[in-house]
């Protein structure tokens, strides 16, 4: 299979992203309502997780593993993550725009989240988790390392419980797109 990165990149850029449904056909789909993870003061986490941060169980790896990652993200009863989009999503990592944010107990891949970055955007894929409290804590870090960068948003794509949590918040359609503007504009790097 033959991937036309710059026409991905350009649909990304435009607001729109990839999914596979039931019979794994992928579609580009946009949302009216977009959930961000807020790189401000809005984002929170449990304080049951801040003991995992504090003791320091998982280090944490950018593609160290990127394979490890998608496939991880991809091993689920239903998944969005075809066998095509997963050749994709390795396309866009061989051409420098998907990336893994990982958490990792010694040599063992604890957890991660699959992202795409265009700008200051770090559109999240999928995450997912093999230790309890893994992918919760590659959200944290992924949050500080983003602010660090100072990176315009972290768009979680559809709100659930779990990413409520974290404080993600809605925006509508125009407000995306004018963030997107924003981030589109950014010179800096993710690594």
């Amino acid at each position: 299979m033959q991937v036309e990165i710059k026409g991905i990149i350009e649909g990304y850029a435009q607001g729109f992203f990839l999914m596979a449904d039931e019979s794994g056909i992928l579609n580009w789909y946009s949302s009216h309502k977009r959930a961000l993870i807020p790189l401000d003061d809005r984002f929170r986490y449990p304080k049951s997780l801040r003991r995992a941060i504090n003791q320091e169980r998982f280090q944490v790896a950018i593609n160290r593993d990127f394979s490890a990652v998608v496939e991880g993200c991809a091993d689920r009863e239903t998944t969005w993550i075809s066998p095509e989009l997963k050749q994709i999503y390795k396309a866009l990592y061989h051409a420098g725009w998907a990336y893994s944010f990982e958490t990792w107990q010694e040599d063992r891949l604890a957890g991660g989240i699959l992202g795409i970055v265009i700008g200051g955007a770090f559109i999240g894929e999928s995450m997912f988790y093999q230790i309890p409290e893994a992918s919760k804590v590659a959200m944290v870090k992924l949050v500080e390392y983003l602010r660090s960068r100072q990176f315009v948003f972290f768009d979680a794509q559809m709100n659930n419980p779990h990413l409520e949590r974290f404080g993600a918040f809605i925006v509508t359609d125009k407000e995306y797109q004018t963030l997107l503007k924003k981030a589109l504009k950014y010179r800096g790097s993710f690594i």
